[in-house]
């Protein structure tokens, strides 16, 4: 889209500047923010890279939990089920690629399976889960599949609170 023209002193004709639209503005500005962004990263890289420091020691220490225990809010079994999968979850800390890691951290699915050891209901769990996780990400083959593409535990907990969700909606 074009402005109005402007007249120049000599008499000519110019066609005004293109009036942009705001998504185009803000394309514009992000790309400048990831230009000075990087830029500065790469400053600081050079300006740092004489220092020698020690890198930072790991420390395998249980998750902390900063929600209190609550009662189950569902009276429906398999949300009952990814009620305590969630909770499990929490409690040990969430991995990738495994079921399991050295540490005890689980995945979504793992959380599922040792939740209720035993209970008839966790193939009906995972079932939900996925529909759950569909909806967002229609591309998930599985949730392991879906959890290893994903870096923190905030999307495993909240697809499992959906999940719950959804179960208790449709009442299984």
């Amino acid at each position: 889209m074009v402005a109005a023209t402007a007249t120049a002193r000599e008499g000519r004709t110019i066609a005004a500047a293109p009036v942009l639209d705001f998504d185009t503005r803000l394309a514009l500005a992000g790309a400048a923010i990831d230009h000075r962004l990087t830029r500065a990263g790469l400053a600081v890289a050079v300006n740092t890279a004489h220092i020698d420091i020690e890198p930072a020691p790991v420390i395998d220490a249980p998750p902390v939990t900063l929600r209190p225990t609550m009662p189950c809010p569902y009276s429906t079994p398999v949300a009952t089920h990814l009620w305590k999968a969630r909770q499990l979850l929490e409690e040990r800390g969430w991995c990738k690629g495994a079921a399991s890691n050295e540490q005890g951290a689980i995945c979504p699915w793992g959380a599922i399976q040792y939740a209720d050891r035993g209970s008839s209901h966790i193939h009906d769990a995972l079932d939900v889960l996925l529909d759950a996780i569909r909806r967002d990400f229609q591309d998930a083959q599985s949730i392991p599949h879906w959890n290893d593409r994903h870096g923190n535990p905030y999307l495993a907990y909240r697809f499992l609170d959906q999940a719950a969700e959804l179960a208790h909606g449709r009442n299984r």
